[in-house]
């Protein structure tokens, strides 16, 4: 025992083995020698001296909690659970019986009955820090972060050099959108442990949700150099290189995951996200192809395929494999009601439909269009566009009840979500329902708008920014790219511009004039009737691909868009018009970034017009 405790292992295993020689069933030195095979990593020949032991002195709480830890070292953790058990019966004071078997169903994933043990061994030993941090963890497991950080930050004021104890804070805090305190957790975690690769890869992660991906880049390289082998942080920060469109930096990255782990199906199906940015669009198809071979179910590699299918006109096959939009991890278009999906099959003369919003408010412009055809098909349509856009949509003629969802008190024979509409019309190529219009601004808004725009110039409604999220990014430009359109004698420019990108008024070049409307500009409930009104003003619209851009072509106005060298899936590959909307002229990058060029394109194109033309010399 004294060499034991000095640390002479070999002396202390000596004594021990010339004391069970003399005495096979002394039941202290099988205690001390299992122990000392433990503290040497020697689990398989600890449990043999510690059977012997446990059957000698079954009612040994020390001997039963020792010889359940040489069990759970060798991975036969319910044999160790019943042990942990036995000890904390015997003694109902051991407190480290009642901690090691709730590690124990921690381990086993029973975390909520862990948190009960966890409890039994705070209420023996209120200073037990790792009690408290393990209790975090099983807490954080079931989703309970609120009070998973209540306990990481009662052990941390009992042990503050706790890296890993920080660090599952931190995580804590990131699940609650606590953001900039996670981020304080992993420094703390990084500061006490500055090769901690995990807190670096967490870190990472809260850096790419606040949208500082930068920063997010780096926290995964140093998490790469720390565990190269990690292919989950070569993945997320590939997701990272791609949403700041720095696709061949983000292929790359996808590469080394997939090096790593050639089944991994989200970055299989990622790096075909980043091929179809490429325009390498035969490539991204096989991609999504192979990640859905290693996981069937994967709904965001049949969406991501969908798209690119869309994209290449590929109508038939793109249709059915949209519905898979309904079960990716932000779903769209799921909802649920006591009445059936409608998808094409049934006849729907003389019935009943109630038609509801889905995703964004230029898919609900856009696809609205497939409401006048199920009147066509002798159908009562109850649409539901949800309440931004009901006064826009009350222009639908015809049996269309503009409705709200929520109301209990609808009485309908089927349902269909409003992007579902496509695929129930089998819609191709040759078929898109393009009409000239099919919205139609308020007359007398219409007659307000113009006395107060007047009739002078050539009057171009102009957007140039949309949302912010990750979907938007590459779509939007600066508003100076008016620049040049703006010295044309005879063009006002006019603002349709709402949101953050109307900040971009305060700071405008020298000798560039925006008209800017007032204040009560859409002021309303209602989104867009200002805006409507302004364009049937307007000589012309010009805007970024974003829900400006759909009400223009909906309206029947003359309408440019300025279009991203891969753009979204509905505006096709190549073409200069849209088959959505008859209106509309497209304009697209030459080549990844190039908006210089698409307005030097529109510069021409305003400057064939015999009105603009014939305004005078460009100074």
């Amino acid at each position: 025992m004294q060499f034991h405790r000095a640390g002479d292992a070999v002396e202390a295993r000596r004594l021990y083995d010339e004391i069970l020689a003399l005495q096979a069933d002394h039941i202290g030195a099988l205690h001390l020698s299992g122990v000392l095979h433990l503290e040497q990593n020697r689990p398989e020949r600890a449990a043999k001296v510690l059977l012997l032991a446990s059957c000698l002195a079954p009612d040994v709480a020390p001997l039963q909690l020792c010889y359940g830890v040489a069990l759970l070292e060798l991975g036969r953790s319910e044999d160790a659970l019943i042990l942990f058990q036995k000890a904390a019966c015997i003694d109902p004071l051991h407190a480290d019986a009642f901690y090691h078997l709730a590690n124990g169903l921690k381990d086993l994933g029973r975390f909520a009955q862990a948190c009960v043990v966890y409890d039994r061994v705070l209420a023996l030993e209120p200073d037990h820090a790792d009690a408290w941090s393990n209790q975090g963890d099983s807490l954080q497991t079931i989703g309970l972060f609120e009070e998973a950080v209540e306990r990481y930050e009662k052990a941390l004021s009992l042990r503050s050099d706790y890296a890993q104890t920080f660090s599952n804070c931190g995580l804590a805090l990131h699940h609650m959108r606590r953001f900039e305190a996670a981020l304080h957790h992993y420094d703390r975690a990084i500061g006490l442990k500055p090769d901690f690769g995990a807190a670096y890869f967490n870190r990472a992660n809260t850096l790419k949700e606040l949208t500082r991906f930068d920063g997010a880049i780096a926290n995964y390289a140093i998490a790469l150099l720390l565990e190269p082998d990690d292919a989950q942080a070569s993945s997320n920060q590939g997701d990272a290189l791609q949403t700041l469109s720095r696709f061949d930096e983000a292929l790359a990255a996808y590469d080394r995951a997939l090096l790593v782990q050639p089944d991994f199906a989200q970055a299989i199906s990622n790096r075909g996200v980043c091929l179809k940015e490429l325009g390498r669009f035969e490539e991204a198809l096989s991609s999504f192809d192979a990640a859905i071979s290693f996981a069937p179910d994967d709904a965001e590699a049949f969406w991501n395929k969908a798209l690119t299918l869309l994209l290449l006109e590929r109508f038939e096959e793109g249709w059915e494999l949209y519905e898979w939009r309904k079960k990716t991890r932000e779903p769209a278009g799921n909802r649920m009601f006591p009445r059936p999906v409608w998808l094409g099959q049934e006849d729907v003369a003389h019935k009943t439909l109630l038609v509801h919003a889905e995703q964004g408010l230029g898919d609900l412009i856009q696809f609205s269009r497939y409401v006048q055809g199920l009147v066509e098909r002798g159908a009562k349509v109850l649409f539901a566009p949800g309440e931004a856009l009901q006064g826009l949509m009350r222009a639908f003629d015809g049996d269309v009840r503009i409705v709200d969802a929520e109301d209990a008190s609808l009485a309908f024979d089927y349902h269909v979500p409003l992007m579902s509409l496509p695929f129930a019309f089998q819609t191709t190529g040759s078929n898109i329902p393009a009409r000239a219009s099919y919205l139609r601004a308020e007359a007398t808004r219409v007659e307000s708008w113009m006395a107060r725009l007047g009739r002078d110039g050539f009057k171009i409604g102009i957007c140039w920014q949309g949302g912010v999220s990750a979907i938007d990014v590459g779509r939007s430009f600066p508003l100076r790219q008016f620049f040049d359109l703006s010295q044309i004698p005879v063009v006002r420019l006019i603002s349709l511009q709402k949101g953050p990108g109307a900040l971009q008024l305060r700071d405008l070049p020298v000798g560039m004039q925006v008209q800017v409307l007032d204040q009560d500009f859409d002021g309303g409930p209602d989104a867009f009737l200002d805006t409507a009104a302004v364009m049937t003003c307007c000589d012309l619209v010009i805007t970024s691909d974003t829900a400006t851009a759909h009400l223009a072509g909906a309206l029947g106005v003359k309408t440019w868009v300025a279009l991203k060298h891969v753009p979204d899936w509905r505006w096709f590959l190549e073409r200069d018009d849209s088959p959505w909307y008859p209106s509309m002229r497209l304009f697209r990058q030459a080549s990844p970034g190039d908006w210089d060029g698409v307005f030097a394109n529109m510069k021409a194109a305003l400057m064939a017009i015999p009105s603009v033309r014939e305004s005078g010399s460009i100074p």
